[in-house]
């Protein structure tokens, strides 16, 4: 399997919903691991993996307080994101023009 460049990793990450959601809780404010899987139905374990892959892609950062590992958003990545939607707002703003004058 090809090594992911760190933009690709980011894409890949955003890609989950679970991530998404994950990254919405941090948003707002830190939270531990056990915080942050007690607001899924699914496993701990499956969490953990959802966060190993957002720390992959530079989106998490943890620590640890105490016996406790503490996540917190980092959003710098996010930039890559923001840098290929650009070569689209031409596009999006002509076609919004276009939906527009249908209506």
């Amino acid at each position: 399997m090809p090594t992911l460049t760190r933009s690709d990793a980011v894409f890949k990450a955003i890609a989950d919903p679970t991530r998404r959601e994950i990254l919405a809780l941090l948003r707002a404010a830190p939270a531990t691991v056990g915080e942050i899987a007690g607001r899924f139905r699914t496993s701990r374990p499956a969490i953990s993996r959802h966060i190993r892959q957002l720390r992959r892609a530079g989106l998490v950062v943890t620590h640890k307080r105490g016996t406790n590992r503490i996540c917190e958003l980092h959003g710098a990545p996010l930039v890559a994101v923001r840098e290929w939607l650009a070569d689209y707002e031409a596009l999006v703003a002509a076609l919004t023009a276009r939906s527009a004058l249908v209506q």
